[in-house]
């Protein structure tokens, strides 16, 4: 039980552990035990994984070792290095396929301990290596992912703002109204001016103007006259102002009073309303995406990706022939790994050497360093993705153990435990 404990949980949550089932024991006690437990005698082993894991990150890194057949790990090794790595497949001789990653050492140490075996390079780093040359493609042409300013041409298309009338608020045309019928209304009653000003609370050369216009309409038109005479000469500077975020009516007012200006804030009020319902209905243009999601969008299954977002790299592509291209080679690259047509990879790099970016010619010329591997990868159903779970799981046992992850107590944790 206490070998057991000691395998699951390590040393200090192994003592809080048994100390709730009845058994008290140091962690001391608990690491002694696991270290105690003999290993495992190691069988010839057709199909091998390795992959390197830190034990402290960015300083010691080991190297693990999996039966592929199996799943399971049967060694850990103290370091990463071609000659480590070279001596134990010499040890342990009978390897006919080996998965690895992309590093040179590894290629090294099977080609000098298993000359015989097939090396295997793993689709998840080669299509890793993949994004990394898409994305600096993307950073070379991110001046493409921004859509076209939105025109603001008006009908003749020659002005950059649309001519805005001066058009009387609603409140403004009410109160004008009222006004001109209760002016009329008092008149046709035969008051005179002078009276219709004292019961109404208005200028007598309001209630005369009143008196003498037939209609509103007329009124608003010398309003609305008056106005525009008023402003004309401080419309392009309102609406430069406008347009640099200075919304507020009365700061404009004092702004153009000081160069001349000798109207009321309410006219420039019902200048600026138009430019604010504009401003409001104005559609917003989509946010420029950045180089990391349009990678991800060129490098997703296609039906993996959101109508809206498919059709923006659409558009990217109808604007950069550069990024159209790389798009057809992902998916030229994608088709190849995922059907396993390894045959085909010749074809594909003669083409990205022709017509591809200069990241993806740079990802050509990794992948001839080490063909024969990629071309294993990209054919036989094999690769690295149990060796990865254990490193993964390395990761969870490591933390377990509270900065006290020697290699030998960590190799019998992940060796022994089930």
């Amino acid at each position: 039980m206490i070998e057991a404990i000691g395998l699951a949980v390590a040393g200090r949550a192994g003592a809080r552990l048994a100390a709730r089932l009845g058994i008290h024991v140091s962690r001391d006690t608990l690491l002694r035990v696991v270290r105690s437990i003999p290993d495992r005698p190691i069988e010839t082993t057709p199909i091998l994984g390795i992959d390197d894991f830190a034990l402290r990150r960015g300083h010691v890194y080991g190297t693990v070792i999996v039966d592929l057949t199996s799943g399971r790990p049967i060694d850990l090794l103290p370091d990463r290095t071609s000659n480590t790595v070279s001596a134990w497949l010499h040890a342990h001789p009978g390897a006919e396929i080996v998965c690895r990653d992309r590093a040179g050492a590894y290629a090294d140490a099977v080609r000098t301990g298993a000359p015989d075996a097939v090396q295997v390079a793993d689709r998840w780093h080669l299509w890793r290596n993949l994004i990394g040359a898409v994305e600096k493609t993307v950073i070379r042409h991110r001046a493409d992912l921004r859509a076209p300013a939105a025109s603001t041409d008006i009908s003749d298309g020659t002005a950059d703002h649309p001519v805005i009338p001066m058009v009387p608020d609603g409140r403004l045309t009410t109160r004008t109204r009222e006004r001109h019928a209760a002016v009329h209304e008092l008149h046709t009653q035969g008051m005179s001016i002078s009276e219709i000003a004292r019961q109404l609370n208005l200028d007598r050369r309001t209630v005369r103007r009143f008196v003498h216009a037939t209609d509103t309409d007329e009124l608003l038109a010398t309003s609305r006259m008056a106005g525009a005479t008023l402003l004309t000469a401080h419309e392009v500077y309102l609406r430069e102002r406008f347009d640099a975020g200075c919304t507020d009516a009365a700061r404009l007012t004092r702004e153009i009073t000081e160069r001349g200006y000798q109207g009321s804030a309410q006219t420039v009020r019902r200048f600026l309303q138009p430019l604010r319902t504009a401003v409001r209905t104005r559609p917003v243009p989509p946010r420029t995406p950045s180089t990391r999601q349009v990678t991800m969008w060129l490098t997703c299954h296609p039906d993996d990706l959101a109508d809206k977002d498919n059709q923006r790299l659409t558009d990217i592509c109808d604007r950069s022939p550069a990024l159209m291209t790389v798009r057809e080679h992902i998916r030229g690259f994608a088709e190849i790994m995922v059907d396993r047509r390894g045959h085909d990879l010749a074809e594909w790099m003669t083409d990205v050497d022709a017509t591809g970016s200069s990241a993806l010619r740079s990802f050509v010329i990794g992948l001839r360093r080490d063909l024969d591997a990629v071309t294993a990868g990209l054919t036989l159903v094999h690769n690295s993705g149990p060796v990865e779970g254990h490193v993964n799981r390395i990761k969870m046992l490591k933390r377990q153990m509270y900065g006290r992850a020697n290699l030998d107590l960590l190799r019998k944790r992940v060796i022994h435990l089930e």
